[in-house]
């Protein structure tokens, strides 16, 4: 690494985001065990449905407070409260409480996602941003894999409570570090109060939308009393919130930011890419099961092409920007990688080749690598210092909510056909015209070499006012513009 005395605080930054990232994973296989203790299959459902919305709806919240308040003191709190809500977790009795305890866990992971990303910014200089976002992508791609084996393992071998207890550990260790190690950087202490009134809008106004997502076509029909009420709310929150934003002297949600081509553009584009992405978690193994006759464990396995793919362009592209400053082509050619990958799928689809499959998958690993690390690095580049977690708060909803309506619109179209092949052959053929609209945004984008100075930092033991904090370079202002 360029900046040795990093190696800590940057293994710190990643140990607290590992427990938010395995817990969107960890818990697929041990969902039918905790559903024969606690309820029903149905009603268990809600154990991850809690977690999913209660994350996306609080993103925007801990951002802004991280910029507020220091992005240290904050990031401690969301990891402290993720903590004690997997203890929750472990010793809950019942569905009721479990669920409650999740969606504790869940608004605390949106936060420990969203700071820890702009931590990184608040670290390193621009140009070595990506590479470093690069190794939080391939922890993420291990994470991925390692996190329905480790709950089948801890499922089968000590209970599905370990799930949750095995956060507290690694979490423990997270702690320590972030307090010992990550330099305190100061917040922007505005003389006017927090948005409350903004942020519970949002906080609505995203748990109605989220509710839709999950329910529509499932739960209830999509003309349901339910549904169409929930759009209700959905409508009425969301008007209410941009009344309330553009007069609020300290918006929980700066709609200003929106206007900036650098976090607009490349918010669209998560959203995009995320969308395109839950064809490929979902209906790669859903076909490779039902129509190559590949085991779960295998069809799982299969997946790992992707993430080697993943691992491998995340670390080419973070070291070439890292050495030459330029950045735009790896995400323009990642997203045709992406969009060849998932056509292929579509195309073969009827051949029932698991080799054709696996290799477009590696295509498709191969693309998004080189997507989402450089995308959060444009936009940390694009807005100044002092509204990086505000920033990273807003792509990350995006990208939450690219989950969720991918999950949705998907779903109904693969459920419209009648079979599997014909479901997943228009899946992925909806699915790479995203990645293509994406290329379009992202080309849209202008590019500015990024510098090579490092951020000011002070000693990891200072106060959060003994920093200043570091203007924007000439880079983040063009890219900017």
């Amino acid at each position: 690494m360029r900046f040795p005395k990093l190696s800590l605080p940057f293994v710190a930054i990643v140990l607290a985001m590992l427990p938010a990232v395995l817990d969107q994973t960890i818990l697929a296989t041990a969902l039918p065990t905790i559903a024969g203790d606690l309820g029903t299959v149905a009603d268990v459902s809600w154990v991850v449905s809690a977690y999913v919305i209660a994350s996306a709806a609080t993103i925007p919240v801990w951002g802004r407070l991280g910029d507020r308040l220091g992005r240290k003191p904050v990031l401690e709190l969301s990891l402290a409260l993720f903590l004690a809500a997997s203890a929750v977790c472990g010793l809950a009795d019942g569905l009721t409480a479990l669920v409650a305890a999740r969606a504790v866990q869940g608004a605390a992971a949106g936060g420990l996602m969203t700071l820890a990303m702009a931590a990184v910014g608040d670290l390193v200089s621009p140009r070595e941003r990506a590479r470093y976002q690069g190794y939080i992508a391939a922890v993420f791609a291990l994470a991925t894999v390692a996190g329905p084996l480790a709950g089948g393992l801890l499922t089968e071998q000590v209970s599905w409570r370990w799930v949750f207890y095995v956060n507290l550990p690694l979490g423990l260790v997270a702690l320590a570090g972030l307090r010992l190690r990550l330099p305190a950087t100061a917040g922007t202490r505005p003389a006017a109060r927090f948005d409350y009134a903004g942020a519970l809008l949002l906080t609505a106004a995203t748990c109605a939308l989220m509710l839709v997502c999950v329910w529509g076509g499932t739960r209830f029909a999509w003309a349901s009393a339910q549904v169409v009420g929930l759009v209700a709310v959905l409508a009425g929150t969301a008007a209410a919130l941009v009344w309330r934003e553009r007069r609020a002297a300290e918006p929980a949600v700066p709609l200003d930011l929106l206007r900036l081509p650098t976090v607009a553009l490349s918010s669209a584009a998560f959203f995009l890419s995320t969308a395109s992405l839950f064809a490929v978690t979902v209906f790669a193994p859903l076909y490779l099961q039902a129509e190559t006759g590949a085991s779960p464990t295998a069809a799982g396995l299969m997946l790992v092409a992707m993430m080697v793919g993943v691992t491998a362009s995340t670390n080419f592209a973070g070291r070439r920007i890292a050495a030459g400053g330029r950045y735009k082509r790896y995400p323009l050619a990642g997203l045709a990688l992406m969009a060849v990958g998932l056509a292929g799928i579509a195309a073969l689809a009827g051949a029932r080749s698991q080799l054709a499959t696996v290799l477009c998958l590696g295509v498709f690993g191969l693309g998004f690598g080189m997507v989402g690390q450089v995308l959060t690095v444009i936009v940390q580049n694009g807005v100044e210092r002092r509204r990086l977690g505000t920033a990273m708060a807003t792509t990350n909803f995006f990208r939450a909510l690219g989950g969720a309506v991918g999950a949705a619109v998907l779903g109904a179209v693969f459920a419209s056909q009648g079979g599997v092949v014909p479901g997943v052959r228009l899946v992925f053929a909806i699915a790479a015209p995203l990645a293509l609209l994406a290329l379009a945004l992202v080309w849209r984008l202008e590019e500015a070499k990024l510098g090579q100075e490092a951020p000011q930092r002070q000693g990891a033991g200072g106060g959060p006012g003994a920093e200043r904090p570091t203007p924007p370079s000439r880079s983040a202002v063009g890219a900017a513009r």
